[in-house]
Order: structure tokens, then C-alpha cells, then sequence
């Protein structure tokens, strides 16, 4: 049940972040050369298949200029819905 949850969350803070990088015109290529990354690692992210650690996380939201705090609160308000 954990493990199944876990990966739901990845899931769904995958696709928070496309939903945010979509917005704003970014393709994954330009993403990853932003985050000197593969594009693989921006396609396994958005998927849920790799989860980010929390310092991950900050670089791609910055690289994405996203304040963490309110990409946050819409995660847990997104899980709560669920």
C-alpha cells in the first residue's frame, strides 16, 4: 500500500510539472540542457518513474521559475482530492 502511494505521488508531481513546464513554452530537451540532464531524465520524471530527491526538486523548479512553496501546496491539495 506505501509503495503504491509513493509511486501515485511521483505520478502525480510528474504531471504537475509537465502541466507547468507545457505552460510556459518549454519543451524536455530545452528543460534537461537547462538542468544539464538527459531528456530521458525529464521524460522518467514527469512519468512518475523517477522520483526526485528534495535538492532535485529545487533546481528543477527553479530551472522552471516555479515558487516550490505553491508548487507544493497544489501537490498536497491534488492528493487530498484523490
Amino acid at each position: 500500500m506505501v509503495r503504491s502511494l509513493v509511486h501515485d505521488s511521483a505520478r502525480l508531481l510528474g504531471a504537475i510539472l509537465k502541466d507547468h513546464r507545457r505552460a510556459k513554452g518549454i519543451n524536455q530537451v530545452a528543460l534537461a540542457a537547462a538542468l544539464g540532464k538527459p531528456q530521458s531524465f525529464v521524460s522518467k520524471v514527469e512519468s512518475g518513474e523517477r522520483r526526485l530527491d528534495v535538492f532535485e526538486f529545487i533546481v528543477l523548479v527553479r530551472a522552471l521559475e516555479i515558487d516550490a512553496n505553491a508548487l507544493m501546496i497544489e501537490l498536497s491539495e491534488a492528493l487530498r482530492a484523490r
